[in-house]
Order: structure tokens, then sequence, then C-alpha cells
């Protein structure tokens, strides 16, 4: 009853635990890949840059990866509210800036502006060329949870468009729509290797909403959709379902065959729950030796830099691995 698995076609596991792990707040365990839930996850993995806007509460990172062989992009989701009031704003959220270059194409102002505004861009543009110039030219995974997947679509769309990169794939997780049809279909002529993950009944990638009787004038996802859900026979046996959805984006017999109601749902991916324990804070812990490898600007955003050829970074935290948790 389980379909080609997403999880091992699509998804690395990787993928879930780089989303997993940019949730951590102790930035010395994270630069330095120490983390309780670090070490064995994504074995091998390299970090780069690790970029924090404070000032927008924002948190993204760029290593890579031995497995796959690429260069992993990773964004937190929302952290400046509470996540009820975050969806809650996401209801009345309207199309308000066109996409430059896409005729037609309007986008949601606030994810554009998140990546393309904030100290978040420059970080990761920079990340990936230093990478590429050690490692040669490897594939790009781009990926991100919430309001992390919207900054990671844009982020893949900037990387093709502005930066002529090849071999990119985004792969998202409770990703929100971000632009109308006109963008989707933009979108999905130049990054066709991209994979919206959806489960259950999660209630963002419902919004901001999709209204069918104005279906050029509304909210409107890209595809691929692959839709996380139980199937039940005579409520006594229940099937994982990994269902690969059609080409429009909004296929109706996916996500949104069900209502869109849960955000415990939104919180957890693969059984993997996605998340930092307090939503309310935009708090961050480090070391002081880690300010030697960072730089930060006149408001206080950090940008870690770590450059590939050096062997991996090795501070006292290392010591005490596992100290902390997202």
């Amino acid at each position: 009853m389980k379909p080609k698995a997403a999880s091992k076609t699509y998804c690395q596991f990787s993928d879930v635990a780089s989303v997993l792990l940019v949730y951590v707040s102790d930035l010395t365990e994270l630069f330095t890949w120490t983390c309780s839930k670090c070490n064995g996850v994504t074995e091998g993995f390299e970090m780069i840059e690790l970029v924090v806007d404070v000032q927008h509460c924002l948190q993204a990172f760029v290593g890579v990866a031995k497995d796959p062989n690429a260069i992993i992009i990773a964004f937190r989701g929302t952290q400046e509210h509470s996540i009820q009031n975050w969806i809650e704003d996401l209801f009345w959220k309207q199309l308000d800036i066109n996409y430059p270059g896409m005729d037609d194409a309007m986008v949601h102002r606030g994810f554009y502006y998140a990546y393309h505004n904030t100290t978040v861009r420059s970080g990761i543009l920079n990340a990936v060329q230093r990478a590429k110039e050690y490692y040669g030219d490897i594939d790009i995974i781009v990926t991100g949870h919430s309001m992390g997947g919207a900054m990671a679509a844009f982020c893949g769309l900037d990387l093709v468009v502005n930066c002529e990169a090849q071999n990119v794939q985004v792969i998202t997780f409770g990703q929100p729509r971000i632009g109308n049809s006109a963008f989707a279909t933009y979108y999905s002529k130049l990054l066709p290797n991209t994979i919206r993950v959806t489960h259950e009944h999660d209630i963002v990638p419902h919004l901001p909403p999709y209204y069918y009787i104005f279906p050029q004038k509304t909210y409107h996802h890209f595809p691929t959709e692959v839709w996380l859900h139980d199937m039940g026979i005579q409520s006594l046996v229940v099937y994982d379902v990994e269902k690969i959805c059609d080409k429009t984006g909004e296929d109706p017999t996916c996500s949104r065959s069900v209502t869109g109601n849960s955000i415990a749902d939104h919180l957890v991916y693969f059984g993997v729950e996605l998340m930092c324990k307090e939503w309310r804070s935009c708090r961050i812990v480090m070391e002081r030796p880690l300010l030697e490898y960072g730089k930060t600007d006149d408001v206080g955003n950090f940008v870690f830099s770590r450059d590939p050829a050096t062997p991996i970074i090795k501070l006292n935290s290392q010591s005490n691995a596992g100290s902390n948790s997202p």
C-alpha cells in the first residue's frame, strides 16, 4: 500500500535532519556540528557558513554533505512570534509585489524580502561560491520548513536565475504558498527538481488561501507535492502513504483533499519534530571563541564563516556536546 517512498526517492534523510538542526539555538554547537542532534545524523557534514539575522529573527546555514555529494542550504522556520499568531496572519496576506523579470508573476512581499532584503542572501551566496571553488561544481540542495521553506524556494530561484547555478534541487516541508499561478508556472520551469512535502492536515500549506473561483488572482502552489498521510482499513490497520501528486501544484487529491486545520501536523515530518522549545523567543547561545570566525554588523546580525580548505573547527564545546538541544 506504500507507493514509491518520497523519503528515499526524493528526500534524503539529511534534508530532514538539516531542517531540524537549523532550529538549534546554540550557535557554537551548530557551527562545530557537535550538538546532540548533529552527531550521527548527517555523518561527514562540513559546515561552511552560519547566518543569523537577529534583526529579523532568521537563521540559515550552508554546508557540504558527503551523502549526497552536495552543498546543503537550510533555512529555519518562523521564530519571531508564536506560531499560532504567524499562521493567523497568513490568512490575510495579499499578493503585493511583482517578481522581477517575470511578467504577471506576483509574490508575497514578506517572504520575498525575508530572503532578498536581509543579511541572509549575501551570506548564503558567498558561502556557495566558496564551496564550489573548493569542492567543484557539485549539486545544490536547498531546504527549509514553514517560513524557511518559502525562503528556500526564493533562494533556489535566485541561484538559478541570478547566479546561473546548475543542478539545483529544492525540498521544503510544510511550506506556505508564496506566489500566484503565473509565478508557479515560471518557477516550475526553472526549478523542475522541486519537492514540497506536506503532512496530513498541516495548516500551513493551505495558506495563504487558494480561491478556486479566482485562479489567476489567488495564491497557487508550484509542483511537485508529496503528501504524507495515513490510510486506515476499517479503523484497524493504518498504512503510511507518501503520495506523489500531479504537476499542477494544486492536486485536489492530495493535501487539498482534506481540511488544513492542524498545527501539530505542521511540527512533525517523517517523525522528526521541526521546532524549537520556545516559539516566542529569538534566543541564541554561543561561546566567545566562536566570534573569531564571524563578523557582526551594526544591528547585531552574525555571519560565521569557515574556509572549506581548513580542518574541521574544534572548540571547547565539543567536550560538552549534547548538553543543549533545539
